[in-house]
């Protein structure tokens, strides 16, 4: 694993400020781990900002929703370690008046960001809707309860607090996806630039997986990372959060987590919305 050719390499890796992601990266960022000679450059910022700087190929390294992945497969590859996948952990799409699925076609709604896979899901269920609004995600919810918005979809650690601020479900979308695909859904997951080497790339693949077991094998430091940057500063809605988003798919994807976003990219394809995939999308294609 060592190799010393890259002992001076230097890396950007973008992640964002959400109990999961901190989680995550804590250990690489703080070189709790082994990091074979590779230098971590941290950039923090919300994910569709994110996926914004991953369009313009800005960062090395950088989590990414999947319904942006679409647009980036000529940049950038998949890493098997760090996605956010699983089950009943989709975006929500809320409000604070009764208001039923038939009506959207007729109501604002505030997303949290044009190429997230919330906006990618709410466009698949909900096609004739009204005027949308981008908004940053930890902002929607107060939209929604000022009435700046009829409705938002909400993402991370809102599916925890918005009922608790007198707001309702309308849908939960990641129920629709999982119903319509069998599969878990595929949120967002940890992309690598192509032209970063391919040993590199497992190196660093193989550095996320060492960061999720350490922030495991030792919660108490990891958590008090997170407490600086997480919006909600509850600590059991963060350990709600990460014990949702970081599961057996973030240390690795197994056959069913890469069956999933197989699906994804299949469905994206025969709705038009991208015409094919580059292959190959993994740097590392995931045991069969």
């Amino acid at each position: 694993m060592l190799l010393s050719s890259f002992a001076t390499m230097k890396l950007t890796l973008g992640c964002s400020p959400c109990p999961n992601d901190t989680f995550i990266f804590y250990a690489m960022l703080h070189e709790k781990i082994d990091m074979h000679g590779i230098s971590i450059k941290h950039v923090l910022a919300d994910v569709e900002a994110l996926n914004h700087r991953a369009l313009n190929a800005e960062i090395d390294i950088v989590k990414i929703s999947f319904a942006a992945y679409l647009h980036l497969q000529s940049e950038y590859l998949l890493l098997n370690s760090g996605s956010a996948l699983g089950s009943n952990c989709g975006p929500l799409l809320i409000s604070k008046r009764i208001i039923t699925p038939h009506d959207i076609s007729s109501c604002t709604i505030a997303i949290p960001g044009k190429f997230t896979t919330a906006n990618f899901l709410f466009n698949i269920f909900f096609p004739s809707h009204g005027e949308k609004r981008e908004m940053l995600f930890s902002d929607i919810e107060e939209a929604v309860l000022n009435e700046v918005v009829d409705v938002g979809v909400i993402i991370h650690e809102n599916r925890f607090t918005y009922q608790k601020k007198g707001l309702r479900k309308i849908a939960d979308l990641g129920e629709l996806w999982e119903h319509l695909s069998g599969h878990p859904i595929p949120l967002g997951g940890i992309a690598i630039k192509r032209s970063i080497d391919s040993n590199t790339a497992i190196i660093i693949n193989n550095l996320i997986k060492a960061s999720v077991l350490y922030a495991f094998k030792h919660p108490a430091e990891a958590i008090a990372f997170v407490k600086q940057h997480a919006q909600e500063m509850d600590e059991e809605v963060m350990w709600q959060h990460i014990k949702l988003y970081v599961n057996q798919y973030t240390i690795g994807l197994d056959q069913e987590g890469y069956n999933a976003i197989d699906f994804f990219m299949n469905y994206a394809i025969k709705h038009n919305i991208i015409n094919d995939r580059i292959y190959p999308l993994f740097s590392k294609k995931p045991a069969q």
